[in-house]
């Protein structure tokens, strides 16, 4: 806590975590300098213990109020939100957690965005749904730990005992004598005070929150987001600001052979035609390369870049062709690959069974298709550089465009605007590094990088495409005693390592691996997959494909033995009991111990339970229609929907009702996490009707919205009904802004059966059902 703006510097040497990570750090090595956040569980050596959550993640956490408070003499207390907001509300949820502990009065409180600076602030990669689990405990300590400091400044002032007095919105108060004074008099005061040690803070007894849990304060930003006020990395302005655009090569791997900029520099407004170095494959978090048109406004950048004439290598992967791909893919999944997981004994299984039943499920690559598509300004003074933009991962971008300046980290600025949308595109700072050479090219001058809409759809990091196949023995009452699933996808780790052609441990616990169903013997394979373009994560990441065939195969066992699909999906899970990570054959756990978090069955039933009770799971329904169950457990929450689906005479599918159970543990802002299912409830459904990127001679066939489609109004659920399991703040809570998004499409698969009697396998849906 200080007098000053959060950010200034103060003279109180901070407390960060300087976290041993020998396990994380193996892992970068391999991948050159890999910034993904991934949370594995790490040691810094073989006798360390290791390190999870908040403390396995690059640059740990920070719990100093120095450095996250700062009060006014009028009172006016700024709290520093060091995570990026993109509309999941976490520039809202972090300074309330603070303010409830430190008593303060949401209507002083101002939010002040931390810069790029995780030595300060701690970790800053807003991914993997982990900003509230990681920081809940924190910011509980920098908030009680700054109103400890107010109470002693008062109790020293009025020289009477600390236990004595109490703060009390906004106020520190003596009983007594009836004395109070005001945060803002005690500011000067208090920051002399030395930050108590943490095990000595006192939190509140969860009984005395004011704000935590109420779900009673509206977004921080809402009114700046619904008057056009609010600024985005796009809207940022700068004097003298230039502007340039980028032609990539249209293969990923490609790079150009020639270029003719005669007509280019014809166009007004344009200024300079300055060549982007392609980067080495793989190129990670760096630009794939091409020509960049700088002009005095977007516009003309625009049309600059289209007179260009440039002749292209398409390098190794001209030749990839999805439908091709999907071919090969489905090859690999007929056929015995790596093993990652085997209990029990598959092949006797098998044997035994009264039948076998397989299936094959098809999910096409994803763009995540931000409304607001990638953008950054760059100005370079001397040695120094400052960069603004819509970053998920302010630190990533301040040292690779430091690298690729040839500066030090400490010497560049990173200004974190809003975001408008995000979905894990942002984590990449490709688009700031291209801003950065730019910059350099005309002399510092500062330059803002605009991806158009076609940049951002055919030049992003793809969520990956992928053929999940799956085999069961079920015995004579249609229960499976053998599982076996072979999932075949594109690792996103080829991002960043040569070669990488297998799903790593991070991608295989997102609903593969670790499905926690009670069947005696279960394999799971992951067969080779080489990928042909550039793989990221995406909202949900393997989740997705992995819950989408694993539900729908629940439900297609449950129609084959003649059962109700919530009865059979719970008798799949099995009784109650928590399941430790390394039974499943899970490594990863989401970075998370895997004593504080086992996977939860009697977690997992609960939601399936209360979904199906409020949707009013097996009442009579018109002709046309069907409701459809899926569950999933994934970054440590869990999440069960049922999707009510009417489908007409033509195959035209709606979506009258939406029922999402969620246990993400104790929450914070309640509606923030009935916003978030209710988002990932229109993301599911576009994933599952309409979401793909294709490919042909290695380029994207999609370029806007009129070709990959998103959910408009009338594709939407008409009614999304949260149910919240109600949480304990004394245990580790859970992730938020993705796990509700996996169950979807399986749940409306399965609604479509119901409703039609037609199996559907292969997303999206689109044409599927038309007569």
């Amino acid at each position: 806590m200080s007098t000053a703006r959060p950010e200034g510097v103060t003279d109180r040497p901070l407390e960060i975590l300087n976290l041993s990570r020998r396990g994380f750090l193996q892992g970068m090595t391999a991948v050159g300098g890999f910034v993904l956040a991934a949370g594995f569980a790490s040691e810094a050596r073989a006798a360390d213990p290791p390190k999870y959550g908040a403390d396995g993640m690059p640059n740990g956490w920070v719990d100093d109020p120095l450095v996250f408070v700062a009060i006014a003499p009028d009172g006016v207390v700024s709290i520093t939100c060091h995570r990026s907001e993109m509309g999941q509300g976490v520039r809202t949820g972090m300074p309330m957690i603070v303010a409830d502990e430190l008593e303060a009065d949401w209507k002083r409180v101002r939010v002040v965005q931390a810069p790029g600076d995780e030595k300060r602030f701690g970790n800053q990669d807003t991914d993997g749904s982990r900003s509230t689990r990681h920081f809940f405990e924190p910011m509980r300590r920098c908030g009680a730990a700054a109103r400890t400091m107010l109470e002693a400044a008062a109790a020293k002032r009025w020289g009477v005992p600390v236990s004595e007095v109490e703060a009390r919105n906004h106020e520190v108060v003596h009983a007594k004598s009836g004395r109070r004074v005001g945060y803002g008099a005690l500011a000067k005061d208090a920051a002399q005070q030395p930050v108590p040690a943490r095990d000595v803070v006192r939190l509140k007894d969860p009984s005395k929150f004011r704000y935590i849990g109420k779900g009673q304060l509206k977004l921080i930003d809402a009114p700046a987001m619904v008057t056009g006020k609010a600024q985005y990395g796009i809207d940022t302005r700068l004097p003298g600001m230039l502007y340039a655009v980028v032609a990539r090569p249209p293969v990923y791997g490609g790079k150009v052979v020639s270029v003719d900029s005669a007509e280019t520099l014809k166009v007004p407004g344009v200024l300079k035609v300055v060549e982007i170095e392609q980067s080495a494959a793989p190129a990670q978090f760096n630009p794939v390369g091409g020509v960049a048109v700088v002009a005095t406004n977007t516009w003309a950048a625009i049309q600059g870049r289209r007179a260009l004439k440039v002749v292209w290598n398409d390098g190794p992967n001209g030749s990839y062709d999805s439908v091709a791909f999907k071919s090969a893919m489905e090859e690999s999944a007929r056929k015995p690959g790596k093993v990652v997981r085997d209990n029990g004994n598959l092949d006797a299984g098998m044997a035994s069974a009264a039948k076998k039943i397989e299936a094959e499920y098809y999910i096409p690559h994803l763009a995540h298709a931000p409304m607001e598509p990638p953008a950054a300004t760059v100005r370079i003074n001397g040695s120094k550089a400052e960069v603004w933009g819509c970053f998920q991962s302010p630190q990533a971008t301040k040292d690779l465009v430091a690298k690729r300046l040839g500066l030090q980290p400490a010497d560049v600025d990173v200004h974190v605007t809003l975001l408008g949308g995000g979905f894990g595109r942002k984590s990449k700072p490709d688009f700031a590094i291209e801003a950065a050479v730019v910059s350099k090219a005309m002399e510092g001058k500062p330059v803002k990088l605009t991806w158009t809409r076609e940049d951002d759809l055919m030049h992003t990091y793809f969520h990956t495409v992928s053929v999940e196949h799956l085999e069961a023995g079920v015995d004579g009452q249609g229960k499976p005693v053998a599982w076996m699933h072979r999932s075949v996808a594109p690792t996103l780790f080829s991002t960043f390592v040569d070669g990488a052609k297998n799903e790593h441990a991070l991608e295989l616990g997102m609903g593969v691996i670790n499905v926690p169903f009670d069947i005696a013997n279960i394999r799971i394979e992951n067969p080779e997959a080489a990928a042909h373009t550039r793989i990221g994560w995406f909202r949900a990441v393997s989740n997705i494909p992995h819950a989408f065939a694993v539900q729908s195969f629940v439900a297609e066992l449950a129609a084959a033995a003649g059962r109700d699909p919530k009865d059979y999906l719970l008798e799949i899970i099995g009784p109650a009991r928590r399941i430790t990570p390394e039974a499943l054959s899970d490594a990863w756990n989401h970075g998370e111990s895997p004593d504080k978090y086992p996977v939860d069955t009697g977690r997992l039933r609960r939601v399936v339970e209360t979904a199906a009770r409020e949707a009013g799971w097996g009442r009579s329904l018109p002709k046309g229609r069907g409701l459809g169950i899926a569950a999933h457990y994934s970054f440590v929450s869990y999440v069960a929907t049922v999707v009510e689906v009417a489908v007409d005479d033509a195959g035209v599918i709606t979506v009258p009702r939406i029922d999402v159970a969620v246990d993400c543990g104790a929450t914070v802002n309640p509606d923030r996490v009935r916003a978030q299912m209710q988002g990932a409830a229109v993301m599911g459904l576009g994933i599952a009707t309409l979401g793909e990127m294709t490919f042909k001679d290695g380029r994207a066939q999609q370029d806007n919205f009129h070709t990959y489609e998103v959910t408009r109004m009338s594709g939407a659920p008409r009614e999304t009904r949260v149910h919240i399991i109600p949480g304990d703040y004394a245990q580790p809570m859970g992730g938020v802004g993705e796990p509700g998004v996996p169950p979807i499409a399986p749940a409306l698969c399965n609604a479509i059966f119901a409703a039609t009697g037609k199996r559907i396998r292969r997303l999206p849906i689109r044409e599927q059902l038309k007569a």
